[in-house]
Order: C-alpha cells, then sequence, then structure tokens
C-alpha cells in the first residue's frame, strides 16, 4: 500500500515497533503452512483506568495511518534476520518483503467514545501472520493514546467546561513520540491547547505558551532595549517610552501595596518590559521567579498599567511553585483592590493560570487478545476470571437506558423497544431488557486494506468525546466511587463461554 501522503505521515509508527516474539510466531506460522489462515484479534481493557467508570477510546487515527504504511524495508528484514536463527529460510524473509495490509479489516469505537471494561476498542481481521504482527504496534498506539485522553477528560470534569486546560507536559515526556502523543490526546480528551509545537505542525492541535523562569532570570536590570517606544494601540498617536512608563508606574504600585520602590526586582521587571515590547496585546507575567508579593505581583502591574495607557490590556498571569489556591486568592484580592485605585476595571479580572505537576487533586482543589482463528473461537482459560478472554467474533451495542451489550457477531441486533435475555458480566443469572434505543458500538473502517470512510478530524473527535461525557450519567462520570457501568453478555455468547469453560476443566 502507497505511504498516506500528508503531514501526519511523518509521525506513523514503523513496522518493527514490536515485540520479537510476534516475529518469532509469524515464523512458526510461515513454517506451518497457516500464514493465509483468517484470524482477528480484539483490543480491549479490564478495568478502567484511575479507578474510574468510563474511558475514553482513541488512537484510531495513529492505528489507520500505520496500516497504511505498514510495509517491510530492506533494512527492516535485514535486522529481522540478525534476530532469528541464523538458519532460518531465506523465503520466510522474502514472505515478509510482499507482506501489506491489503488483506486487513478494521472495526473500531469511533475515537472520542466512551469504552467500558470487555467492550473491544478495536477488532482486527485478516491473514493471522499479518495480524500477528500488528498485534502489539496496535495495542501499544490505543492504550497510550486512551490512557492519555481519559486522563485529559478527569481533569476537563474536575475544572469545569468553562476553565482553559493547557498541556505543558513535553519537557518531562516519555520520549518525543510519547509527547507528541501526550499532547495530541489530551486535546482530544478536553484539553484546550499545548505547548507543543510538533503537535500543532504534524496533527493540528491549538498551541499555546509564553514565557519561562529562564528568561526572566537572564535580565540582571542593567539591559537597555534597544528600542523602548511603543506605539498606542489604535495606532494612533505619539510613540512612548515604555520602560520609563513602567518605572512611573512601579512607584504608585508599591505605595498602594506598602511595598519599597526598590524590593522588586529589577532584572525581572526588564524582562516583562522585554516581554511586553515583544507582545504588547499579549502580555503575561510568571510571578513567582523570586517574590510573588513583593516582586512579581508589582512588577506585573507597573508594566500591565503602562500598557493600559496606551490601550493595551494584559492577557494574564501565571504561577508556578508553592501553594498556588492561597497565592492565586491573595493576587485575585489584589487585583480588585488595585482595579478600584486605578480606575481599571478589567483588571479586577484578569487570569490567574497554575502550572507545575496538577494532579486531579490538585485541580479538585483549584476548583488484546487472539479470539478466532480459521473461524474457530479461542478463549483463554485461566484460575483467575479477571483474566479470561471471550471468545468469538462479537459485536457491540449500546442500550440507552440499560447496558452495554457484547454478543457473537453472527446474532441478529438487538432491537429498540423487544425484550433482550441478557448475562451482566460476573453475575449468575442473567435478567431480561427492554432498551428505548440501540446504538451500535464499532463501526468498519477499514475493509481488505481500503478506507471505508474518512476519519473526524481530530478537533471532530475532541468535540464527539465531550458529547459522550455530557451524555454519561453523573453517577458514572463522578470520579471517585463511581457507579459501575455494567457490561453484559447475549444469551449465546455467554452459553459459549460456558461450554468452552467447562470444556477447558476436564
Amino acid at each position: 500500500m502507497a505511504e498516506e501522503q500528508d503531514p501526519e505521515g511523518r509521525a506513523a509508527a514503523r513496522p518493527l515497533l514490536t515485540d520479537l516474539y510476534q516475529a518469532t510466531m509469524a515464523l512458526g506460522y510461515w513454517r506451518a503452512g497457516r500464514a493465509q489462515d483468517q484470524a482477528e484479534f480484539e483490543l480491549f481493557f479490564r478495568q478502567c483506568p484511575f479507578g474510574g467508570a468510563f474511558a475514553l477510546a482513541a488512537g484510531l487515527r495513529d492505528c489507520v495511518r500505520f496500516l497504511r504504511a505498514f510495509r517491510l524495508r530492506d533494512a527492516d528484514l535485514q535486522f529481522l534476520a540478525s534476530a532469528l536463527p541464523p538458519d532460518t529460510d531465506p523465503a520466510f524473509f522474502e514472505h515478509l518483503r510482499a507482506l501489506d495490509c491489503s488483506g486487513v479489516t478494521v472495526r473500531a469505537l469511533p475515537e472520542g467514545s466512551l469504552a467500558f471494561p470487555g467492550v473491544p476498542l478495536l477488532q482486527v481481521s485478516g491473514p493471522l501472520l499479518v495480524v500477528q504482527l500488528l498485534e502489539t504496534p496496535l495495542l501499544c498506539l490505543v492504550s497510550y493514546a486512551s490512557l492519555i485522553a481519559t486522563n485529559a477528560a478527569r481533569l476537563r470534569l474536575i475544572a469545569g467546561p468553562d476553565k482553559r486546560l493547557l498541556e505543558m507536559g513535553l519537557r518531562r515526556a516519555q520520549g518525543p513520540d510519547g509527547g507528541l502523543t501526550a499532547s495530541t490526546y489530551s486535546y482530544l480528551g478536553g484539553f484546550d491547547a499545548s505547548s507543543n509545537v510538533l503537535a500543532g505542525q504534524l496533527r493540528g492541535v491549538p498551541v499555546a505558551g509564553t514565557l519561562a523562569h529562564s528568561f526572566v532570570t537572564s535580565f540582571s536590570g542593567s539591559e537597555v532595549p534597544p528600542d523602548p517606544m511603543l506605539a498606542p494601540a489604535a495606532g494612533q498617536g505619539s510613540q512612548v517610552d515604555l520602560a520609563a512608563s513602567v518605572e512611573t508606574w512601579l512607584e504608585r504600585v508599591c505605595g498602594h501595596l506598602g511595598l519599597g520602590v526598590q524590593e522588586p526586582h529589577r532584572g525581572e521587571r526588564a524582562a516583562f518590559v522585554a516581554y511586553a515590547l515583544a507582545f504588547p496585546r499579549a502580555f503575561q507575567g510568571l510571578l513567582d521567579t523570586y517574590s510573588v508579593r513583593r516582586s512579581g505581583l508589582p512588577n506585573f502591574l507597573a508594566v500591565a498599567l503602562a500598557l493600559q495607557e496606551l490601550g493595551y490590556q494584559a492577557v494574564g498571569v501565571r504561577l508556578d511553585s508553592g501553594d498556588l489556591l492561597q497565592q492565586a486568592r491573595e493576587i485575585r484580592g489584589v487585583f480588585r483592590t488595585a482595579a478600584a485605585q486605578f480606575g481599571v476595571p478589567w483588571l479586577q479580572s484578569v487570569p490567574i493560570a497554575v502550572s507545575n505537576n496538577i494532579d486531579e487533586e490538585e485541580l479538585a482543589r483549584l476548583a488484546q487478545k487472539l479470539v478466532s482463528v480459521g473461524g474457530q473461537p479461542r478463549m483463554k482459560l485461566t484460575e483467575d476470571p479477571e483474566k479470561q478472554t471471550l471468545p468469538g467474533s462479537k459485536t457491540a451495542f449500546r442500550l440507552l437506558g440499560s447496558d452495554d451489550v457484547l454478543q457473537l457477531a453472527e446474532e441478529p441486533p438487538p432491537q429498540a423497544g423487544r425484550e433482550l435475555r441478557v448475562w451482566p458480566r460476573g453475575a449468575r443469572e442473567s435478567r431480561t431488557v427492554r432498551p428505548a434505543h440501540v446504538e451500535p458500538l464499532l463501526r468498519l473502517w477499514v475493509q481488505q486494506g481500503q478506507l471505508c470512510e474518512p476519519l473526524p478530524s481530530l478537533a471532530e473527535s475532541r468535540a464527539f468525546a465531550q458529547q459522550s461525557l455530557h451524555r454519561l450519567s453523573p453517577a458514572h462520570r463522578r470520579l471517585e466511587q463511581p457507579a459501575l457501568y455494567q457490561v453484559a453478555l447475549s444469551e449465546k455468547l455467554q452459553a459459549l463461554v460456558d461450554r468452552l469453560s467447562a470444556r477447558g476443566a476436564l
């Protein structure tokens, strides 16, 4: 298949992003003459992450991109030859050279869908040898993306719909690929923007960023701006020496705050002036490089009020250390009194951003498995019921007013208004439901290597994720001690599970 020619193609995973045992099993299938046997894999999870009751499905775009670009090159084959036994038949590598995903079919939950334990996020069918090689990379692409999107969704639920959430974790990310994935799927899960410029270029994620402590500490205060003059925002009138205006305003601000004019750090003030000259319409102050109360806050106010005289309005401040909640409260109080003192009403509502390891608790304070071969169902039997897989090729439906239900693909779909007998997972008895509405969950995206419908854009998937979360009941949406969302099996699927379990126990 031709490699996808789009900007995102640069971020496609490489074909050897897999476990070596996938290649050794592929050799075993090939030697046994089973390379073309039809098989199906399902990727699912057993427990919701973070102790919650839901997950968001993500990573489908990356999976489709990987499938469309999948081709083992000469360098890939040479490395595999070095990793496999030296007497491996060269014909095996010629077989690998000809592989592509033209025989692969993919059904999956749309990105941004609510997902629950046991319901497949992804179903991949095709020639056994090929889908074996695909298992690890597809699981990698779906699992991490879904984890990040779910975490972002939980943080969005805590923050509420109106707060602006920015992802700035690139410097601490698990390598460049992990950083790109985290930035992309934080946005899908509900964040507003990322500091990651590559995520903006390749994935269309809105990017945002201002200044860091290193910018502030690089100034000593002795620097003289080559051009300190700034024109009014309206474009008419005389230019003003911003640095001089800031010094004038500093005296008034320090008087209001009861500070000596020498207390605010000169270098920090010079940094703020330099940033304001570069971005007069987007000036933001980072307040905690030195002392918030005695330096960052007065320096910010002096620059913001000097800009105000020219018709500009500061866009906010940021805190990056200390007791963020207490400092934010104090800063808000100062903004309110300064707004009244200097006759600048907008100052009292200047946004206060906080950063530095914001987890759920802190934010709350601030406001795969092989399931069939050759059409025969396969089931992993284990003494741990949690690790048992469900056999057979399956479909999944969401029953409005009831459960998600898994059933065998050969069964007719449930009908709205008709009674249906289902077995809740882990229950000893069945129950009867009458769904008001039936929604198929798994959609056909790739058939015999061909994309069946255009994939939604990242922004569209983000909007769908928020709609999905809005539809979830508050009991399932809450982050602490949520009600468990029920996934049930059809009567026929439950009977197959019981039959295979009994056979395995003999």
